[in-house]
């Protein structure tokens, strides 16, 4: 097995890695994801670790070492050295850092986006489109010094206020597998730009993504401390939300994990922010534009193999749009699995995604397209569901309420577009939603009432690109702002109000 270097014996530089050697989706071996804490690659505290599985063949491509509280410490610790140099750096010093992390993830681009397609199990496109926006994110941040300035105005005779963004200090990031690069650098960047310290905890399943981001903003110059990584699972994520000197705390995950981490961390006095999960609706119309309509539901569908919180996996079929469903069946069936879509996460998440298509079946589903049972040739060991479309379902079904998060797109039928909002209302999420009409007053009219933080008009996976920021309301959001955008900058600072007078004035105020 391909082992990265041990720092200690490397001839070049601490943060060497194996460049990925693979450039299809043949298997290949890449090694162990290790702690990045005190400017090397360091095994976990008591040694464990886990395989880490290609999930397109389903066997082990390398391993992840598991770390704990002692782990969280130590580069706690780290971090508490690196703080003051980094949060006294002007802002725009630290942009040119930024700014050369840019160049590095733009020169290894190809490489990364095969890496990440080994260890989700993306296609190689929808891997490079997962980068791409975590660089559009990167690019973002490297703007905040001509943006952030925060603001000042005379208030009164001889008396200013203005406001000043102070970094949070040392501050957590604990993201999920779908998207092993695009997520972190939602906070990554603006968390840095911010002056913070920032400390990662990727998700097992696929830490190889930010194991190289480690290594290519050690690159770019980076200090040391300033930006650390903690592989584990839920003893990393509890020692991280817990340890008293982690002031912030962004999560994206499960909602009964965002849950549970917003309650445990705003208990502690923390600032959180825990993106949940989604059951995105899409309303459609009989005025629709059918081939729109279906290229656009069919993509949101099955895009990513289902496995993104913007897939629209509810659709609402207002009155007589059979045409435009007919449509969609044959994009559908014209998906070639393990070419235009990817593999499923694990074994485990397609025997959970095949159930709920079995019980939606047993209560009177009609199966249009059915992905169950899937095999590609040559990956018989992976795990594949492939696209799947349920009509007639009822509301109060779960495969209309419940996240199912693979590639199944469920179609409740209703009469009216006041009844087709009411079904997305009555959910417990709010994340995404989602028209599709050829009616600008259908549009707006429904685009208004739609209880949801981000709504598309013929646009199935409306996620507003910057400056304009990520995030739902409901239980797909604990927490208060969002999570990229301004809003993400501000997430991880602390606004400080100064109020100054030089003269003494001839005229009183109450501020005098």
């Amino acid at each position: 097995m391909n082992e990265p270097m041990n720092p200690a014996s490397c001839p070049l530089k601490p943060w060497t890695v194996p460049a990925y050697n693979g450039a299809d989706y043949a298997m290949v071996s890449y090694g162990t994801a290790r702690n990045w804490i005190g400017g090397a690659f360091v095994d976990a505290a008591d040694g464990q670790q886990q395989p880490v599985l290609n999930p397109r063949y389903g066997q082990t491509m390398g391993t992840v070492v598991l770390s704990g509280a002692a782990d969280v410490a130590q580069a706690v610790l780290v971090a508490n050295k690196a703080l003051p140099g980094w949060r006294s750096t002007p802002m725009k010093d630290r942009s040119q850092i930024l700014l050369k992390f840019r160049e590095l993830l733009l020169r290894d681009l190809v490489e990364l986006s095969w890496l990440l397609a080994a260890e989700n199990g993306k296609t190689f496109g929808e891997s490079k489109a997962d980068i791409e926006k975590g660089i559009e994110c990167l690019e973002y941040a490297c703007s905040l010094p001509n943006i952030a300035e925060g603001g000042g105005l005379e208030v009164s005779r001889g008396v200013r206020c203005e406001v000043m963004y102070e970094p949070v200090g040392i501050v957590g990031c604990i993201v999920p597998f779908n998207f092993p690069v695009m997520v972190p650098m939602w906070m990554i960047p603006n968390a840095l730009a911010a002056g913070n310290c920032v400390l990662v905890k990727p998700s097992e399943t696929v830490p190889y993504g930010c194991l190289r981001l480690a290594a290519l903003l050690a690159e770019a110059g980076l200090p040391t401390g300033v930006f650390q990584t903690i592989n584990g699972t839920r003893a990393a994520v509890e020692a991280l939300v817990d340890h008293p000197d982690v002031g912030a705390i962004g999560f994206v995950g499960s909602t009964r994990v965002a849950k549970l981490l917003y309650a445990r961390g705003s208990a502690l006095g923390k600032r959180m922010l825990c993106l949940g999960g989604a059951k995105n609706h899409v309303l459609v119309v009989p005025d629709a534009d059918v081939a729109l309509t279906a290229q656009n539901v069919v993509a949101s569908s099955f895009g990513c193999a289902g496995q993104r919180c913007m897939a629209s996996s509810l659709m609402v079929a207002v009155g007589p749009v059979q045409h435009i469903i007919d449509a969609m069946v044959v994009a559908a069936k014209n998906i070639q699995v393990g070419k235009d879509m990817g593999t499923i996460v694990s074994a485990e998440a397609v025997t959970r995604i095949t159930r709920y298509i079995d019980e939606a079946e047993r209560q009177g589903a009609k199966v249009l397209v059915d992905g169950r049972k899937v095999q590609v040739p040559g990956c018989e060991g992976g795990f594949w569901v492939g696209p799947t479309i349920l009509d007639h379902v009822r509301p109060d079904m779960p495969a209309a309420c419940d996240e199912i998060f693979g590639p199944v797109l469920s179609i409740v039928r209703v009469d009216t577009v006041d009844q087709g909002i009411a079904v997305q209302n009555a959910n417990a999420y709010g994340n995404g939603a989602a028209i599709f009409t050829t009616s600008g007053a259908v549009a707006r009219y429904a685009s208004e009432r739609l209880h949801a933080g981000m709504v598309g008009i013929n646009i199935g996976v409306p996620v507003p690109r910057e400056p304009f920021a990520f995030g739902g309301w409901g239980d797909s959001k604990f927490g208060h702002g969002d999570m990229t955008g301004w809003d993400g900058f501000r997430f991880w600072c602390k606004p400080k109000k100064i109020t100054s007078k030089w003269a003494l004035q001839a005229d009183a105020t109450w501020m005098s």
